[in-house]
């Protein structure tokens, strides 16, 4: 193999910039979390890799060597190298990896040369790029952080994404509570860290006074944060924001009742609303217990009825029933009872435009 092939290592500029990666690790191994910007296009299949590595263990690397490329020849070569050559021409800014930057990904680079595209490959793989990933994090726990609190509702993630802020619900993909789930799955627990890394080396990058993130549990969904990086939020100073009741339910009624709806029917057609309905009662389904039972049968039968006016005239507005007895009957108490317990210090407290302006303030004086 030619070693004069180009080899990349900087692996901080790939977390943060996400360029395109040809992925060439089997099914299997992508399933398990992978890189934003990366696409599985393996040298092997699942079957075909599980061959190769038994015979490596049972009779050597050279004997494994000769396996995979009796398993990948003729017309089948011909078709992945196609995929690679596809893909590399189409995204120019790219690069391969592997999961160690052995063997697979130096075939695949080679392959690919012989076929007329030179394409760089990530030294180390996979491995490399996640140890990266790990070790930024464990970077960013050491940094001055600042927690967004705020009652449900209050549009913490919208200002979030004013500020420069680091995003855990947009990175875990989903809202941080039990009506939190989206439609589309989360992303796999190591895609989640990635994509982590990659967010905090691009905030690091604009050198804020702090690292600004929304107050979270450990869990989003899920999704566990990093526990070295929970543990470093959980010491942190909070801004929290406070808006009235009114402006919340309509924050709760856009979010949970227009937006996942129009998701719903874009992704299920007809059925959108079905989906849209059952994920909306599932949820009110699991936090039952903590109603109670009477809380929970008066909250359940004004959303099974709003539910129905939505469906019939396309009113929305008995929602906002169910919206305000559910914030100021369980998610206000709870969060009240969490704040104090927690006695974490407050550095400033207002609405959504007082604090952007006290964080700009902040990014001035720096």
């Amino acid at each position: 193999m030619d070693s004069d092939l180009p080899l990349v290592a900087n692996y901080h500029q790939i977390l943060s910039q996400q360029p395109p990666l040809l992925d060439l690790r089997a099914p299997v191994e992508f399933s398990r979390g992978a890189f934003a910007g990366s696409v599985n296009l393996p040298l092997m299949s699942d079957n075909e890799r599980v061959a190769v590595g038994t015979c490596y263990k049972q009779q050597g690397q050279q004997a494994a060597i000769a396996l995979g490329h009796q398993l990948v020849q003729g017309d089948l070569k011909a078709s992945r190298i196609n995929a690679w050559r596809n893909f590399a021409l189409a995204q120019p800014e790219g690069m391969l990896y592997c999961a160690r930057g052995g063997l697979r990904s130096q075939i695949a680079q080679q392959w690919l040369a012989d076929a007329g595209v030179v394409y760089p490959r990530v030294k180390g793989g996979f491995k490399a790029l996640r140890q990266a990933a790990v070790a930024v994090i464990e970077h960013a726990a050491t940094l001055p952080m600042l927690l967004l609190a705020g009652p449900t509702g209050s549009g913490k993630t919208r200002l979030l994404q004013q500020l420069h802020a680091v995003d855990l619900e947009a990175l875990a993909n989903h809202r941080g509570s039990a009506f939190g789930r989206k439609l589309a799955a989360q992303p796999a627990q190591i895609r989640f860290e990635n994509d982590l890394a990659g967010a905090l080396l691009r905030v690091q990058a604009i050198k804020p006074a702090y690292l600004l993130l929304e107050d979270e549990s450990l869990l989003i969904g899920q999704r566990n944060i990093p526990h070295v990086f929970f543990h470093a939020m959980q010491q942190s100073p909070l801004l929290l924001l406070d808006e009235p009741l009114h402006t919340r339910i309509e924050v709760i009624l856009q979010d949970y009742i227009v937006d996942l709806l129009s998701e719903a029917m874009s992704l299920h057609g007809e059925q959108g609303f079905n989906q849209f309905s059952t994920m909306l009662q599932q949820a009110m389904a699991r936090i039952r217990k903590r109603l109670g039972g009477a809380l929970y049968a008066e909250l359940n039968a004004r959303l099974t009825e709003a539910l129905t006016e939505q469906q019939r005239s396309g009113d929305i507005n008995l929602h906002r029933q169910w919206i305000a007895r559910l914030l100021t009957d369980y998610y206000d108490p709870m969060y009240q009872y969490q704040l104090k317990k927690r006695g974490l210090p407050i550095l400033m407290r207002g609405s959504a435009s007082e604090l952007s302006l006290w964080w700009q303030q902040q990014t001035a004086v720096r």
